[in-house]
């Protein structure tokens, strides 16, 4: 069996790098949460999220509609939250982002900060409701993950920004 002749017209295929980085960036940062510290609340951000939604927000190209799956996958094994959990709550954000891709023109960093400040408040709530008991006491703590999250989002899509300069260098 023959390959697929190519049209002159069709896009060429992007280097192995350049599709490697960003989803080696988002597991990375899946796995900066098993770092081993101790700290008597658990505050640190979701980062991997966080560095997903840099990625598809700066760049939707990046990523491919289903490239949540195996990164959510991913994060819920090395995250120890209920199998499955990241890999439905990341695909729910990457469909509504696509929704809004659809239905704005532009957006600019603000927007952007706002939708991923919308979609990791879900992720941590609906995560925090599949993983935690309701009656557990853990409001407080989630509202300043939250907040930190939302605060940091910022310098990771600085970091996503810089990371696809390198790519595009490579």
């Amino acid at each position: 069996m023959r390959a697929p002749v190519r049209n002159p017209f069709d896009p060429v295929p992007a280097p192995v790098l350049q599709r490697i980085i960003p989803a080696a960036s988002v597991m990375i940062a899946s796995l900066i949460t098993i770092w081993p510290y101790v700290a008597s609340f658990p505050l640190l951000p979701p980062l991997g999220l966080l560095v997903l939604l840099g990625w598809r927000l700066m760049r939707p190209d990046a990523f491919a509609i289903w490239a949540a799956l195996p990164l959510g996958f991913f994060d819920d094994l090395v995250s120890g939250q209920p199998l499955g959990s990241a890999m439905l709550l990341w695909m729910i954000c990457f469909f509504v982002i696509d929704t809004i891709d659809q239905r704005l023109v532009f957006r600019d960093f603000w927007q952007n900060w706002l939708i991923a400040a919308g979609a990791t408040a879900f992720c941590l709530i609906v995560g925090r409701l599949i993983a935690a008991p309701i009656g557990a006491h853990v409001d407080t703590v989630l509202l300043m993950q939250t907040i930190i999250s939302i605060m940091l989002f910022p310098l990771v899509a600085r970091f996503c920004a810089w990371l696809d300069g390198k790519r595009e260098g490579a």
